[in-house]
């Protein structure tokens, strides 16, 4: 199967983790220094969690809709980023292995690595925990639609998912300290960016 350039990306990141993981040292004065492990507080463990969550979302919608229309071009389009999405969902729930740090911090609201707080606009409405994310109702509504009406529906919600996580995706690039990381998070900015403007041009063609 042929790899699309985001597949190629997460493939690539992944390769860059294994060599991470496998205890990557700087060698300073004769002697060798472990990679320093993030806080469990830290940008780089917050943005592995959050983005994990706002992830498997995606690959939800995404395999709801492949079962909702029969249309090639949303399937296929489906199929890639449930694929993209799972497999990176991986590679941040294994660093947070590789770092000894818990899947969820207690006490520690979505996005708060990025100064922000479940609070106000960024409040949790009906399931959706952060930018971008649908509501239970909005995921409901995927699950009984089909046809044209499932294909306009999934490429909106998507979009805005997309606009969520580029959010998140920037702000990791900023903050986190991990190279392999922020080097995954400008991957997902540019492969992100690029489905939003597919997803524009499909919804244009169904009058959208």
């Amino acid at each position: 199967m042929r790899l699309n350039r985001t597949q190629g990306a997460a493939v690539t990141a992944v390769a860059l983790a294994l060599l991470f993981a496998g205890g990557a040292v700087t060698v300073a004065s004769g002697g060798e220094e472990a990679p320093r492990t993030p806080a469990s507080l830290s940008a780089d463990a917050g943005f592995a969690r959050d983005m994990s969550v706002h992830h498997q979302q995606a690959v939800e919608m995404s395999f709801i809709v492949r079962d909702r229309t029969r249309n090639e071009e949303v399937r296929r389009l489906a199929y890639d980023i449930a694929n993209t999405q799972a497999n990176q969902r991986g590679m941040m729930l294994g660093w947070l292995d590789l770092w000894g740090l818990p899947k969820t911090e207690s006490g520690t609201e979505p996005m708060a690595w990025m100064g922000m707080g479940a609070s106000g606009d960024t409040g949790p409405l009906d399931g959706a925990l952060m930018p971008g994310m649908a509501t239970n109702a909005q995921l409901d509504e995927l699950r009984k639609a089909e046809g044209r009406e499932a294909e306009v529906l999934y490429l909106k919600l998507m979009t805005e998912h997309h606009r969520g996580g580029v959010h998140m995706a920037e702000g990791c690039v900023q903050k986190c300290s991990v190279d392999v990381e922020r080097n995954l998070a400008q991957g997902m900015v540019d492969g992100q960016r690029s489905e939003m403007a597919l997803m524009a041009d499909m919804l244009r063609k169904r009058g959208a």
